[in-house]
């Protein structure tokens, strides 16, 4: 995906939206996290940890609040905003409206993508380069 948004930078707009799967114990407090460093313009390097590092938390059964807040700090965030924002009930609702946008479409796991309002399924990244070049064609 990275490549892809590379390859594609200036040519097409890319909007990540947060769909924290229920099963996935820590996947909402992940997305909370990664919104409390948008908040402070970090959202793509607090995203990028979240990938790198996703082994050391996705799977745990145990809160991984203070992990992210590592993570934050490796960013050198303000971390009293980011607190506040980590904690904010309106930082959650971001978050829940983005899945509840998502249920609407029909979206059930991720990745899950776009293009143009419309859910592709590429099988690999060639299908994914296809599909943008035939909608850029257009």
């Amino acid at each position: 995906m990275e490549e892809i948004r590379k390859q594609y930078a200036g040519k097409v707009t890319f909007v990540a939206r947060y769909f924290p799967i229920a099963s996935h114990f820590n996947a909402e407090r992940a997305a909370r996290a990664v919104e409390a460093a948008a908040q402070q313009g970090k959202f793509e390097p607090m995203y990028q940890q979240m990938y790198e590092t996703q082994s050391q938390w996705a799977e745990k059964k145990v809160a991984a609040d203070p992990f992210f807040r590592q993570l934050a700090q490796r960013l050198g965030l303000d971390m009293a905003a980011w607190d506040k924002a980590y904690d904010d009930p309106a930082t959650l609702a971001r978050v829940k409206k983005d899945a509840a946008d998502g249920q609407a479409l029909g979206v059930q796991g991720t990745p899950t993508f776009f293009l143009n309002e419309k859910k592709i399924e590429p099988r690999s990244s060639d299908e994914f380069k296809a599909a943008i070049d035939a909608a850029l064609a257009k």
